[in-house]
């Protein structure tokens, strides 16, 4: 989903916003059929605890399974540790929650890099049945306020768990790396630029591609790098691709370089698809890439120019 469009589906379900429902009066739906979105719109009258009080109580959320979570500001933004706060101190009102999206923000709404994001350890701990989280956006307050924040710990119940921005910061992969997730089946890391905070190194990547606390883990995405070329040399030999069956590497700056390494490395044939999307590689490697990976769908769209000197990852700003 390009992020300048509304979310339609998540967790398998249709969204439905519930702030103009409730501005109009309209029937709502059944409370487990939909992913209930709620969040403000710009200049919005409201605070988005009224608008979080107003579903708990328009809502039979005992029986919700899908929450997202979209702007929790007004004008102008405020950092999440409130928001996230209210979210997770509404676990006993959400017993049957199994997927939350937070910062569902498109950028007419706000740049991906300067959603001010905090601590959403606070999600895994108090929703221990939780079995997918998205997070968009990374950035820290204008005030100091520092970002984007996970502590490593053990969730028994996540299967899908996705960062969005443009500079995921180190530590937040360090801790993704630390975590125990027995259940996760699918890792997305959007890795962004150094410019917004995207400083994870390879060193950081070491412990997810080893695996060792990942053992269910079917699919992999790191993604919107500009060391695309480091990555794909290191996954070319990481423990974890073996058991995979999606690999992603699109989104960033991969090159022949990158793309010729990961074909000297581990078999990928076992592979389902290997999504390469919005890279910078030549045609004789794209040919190469399909005629060596013939039972695997690979994604080869939005070819930037090989000899482009200034190469740029899909997701920054």
């Amino acid at each position: 989903m390009a992020l300048s469009e509304n979310l339609d589906q998540f967790h398998g379900l249709p969204v439905f916003d519930l702030v103009p429902a409730l501005d109009e009066g309209a029937e709502l739906p059944d409370a487990a059929a939909v992913a209930w979105k709620i969040g403000l719109d710009y200049d919005s009258e409201e605070t988005f605890e009224q608008r979080w009080e107003q579903f708990l109580a328009a809502v039979d959320t005992e029986r919700v399974t899908a929450v997202v979570i979209g702007a929790w500001w007004q004008d102008e933004q405020e950092p999440a540790a409130e928001t996230v706060r209210l979210v997770a101190g509404s676990a006993g009102r959400l017993p049957a929650l199994r997927a939350l999206f937070f910062g569902e923000v498109t950028y007419e709404q706000c740049e991906i890099s300067w959603i001010q994001q905090s601590d959403v350890t606070p999600f895994l701990t108090a929703f221990p049945r939780l079995a997918e989280l998205v997070v968009r956006g990374a950035s820290g307050g204008w005030d100091g306020e520092p970002g984007l924040v996970l502590q490593p710990v053990r969730h028994e119940a996540l299967r899908t768990l996705r960062f969005e921005s443009g500079g995921l910061p180190g530590e937040v992969v360090r801790a993704v790396g630390a975590c125990d997730f027995p259940a996760l089946e699918s890792l997305e890391l959007w890795l962004g630029v150094d410019q917004y905070g995207g400083d994870a190194t390879m060193a950081d990547l070491e412990p997810i591609l080893g695996g060792l606390r990942l053992p269910a883990l079917r699919r992999l995405g790191l993604l919107d790098s500009l060391a695309q070329d480091e990555i794909a040399a290191a996954v070319a030999h990481a423990p974890v691709v073996a058991r995979l069956d999606h690999l992603g590497l699109a989104m960033g700056v991969l090159t022949d370089e990158g793309a010729g390494a990961l074909l000297e490395g581990q078999p990928l044939t076992h592979l389902i698809s290997l999504d390469l999307h919005h890279h910078f590689l030549t045609k004789p490697m794209q040919q190469r890439l399909t005629e060596a990976l013939p039972g695997v769908e690979v994604d080869l769209s939005e070819a930037g120019a090989p000899d482009e000197r200034w190469r740029y990852v899909a997701v920054a700003e």
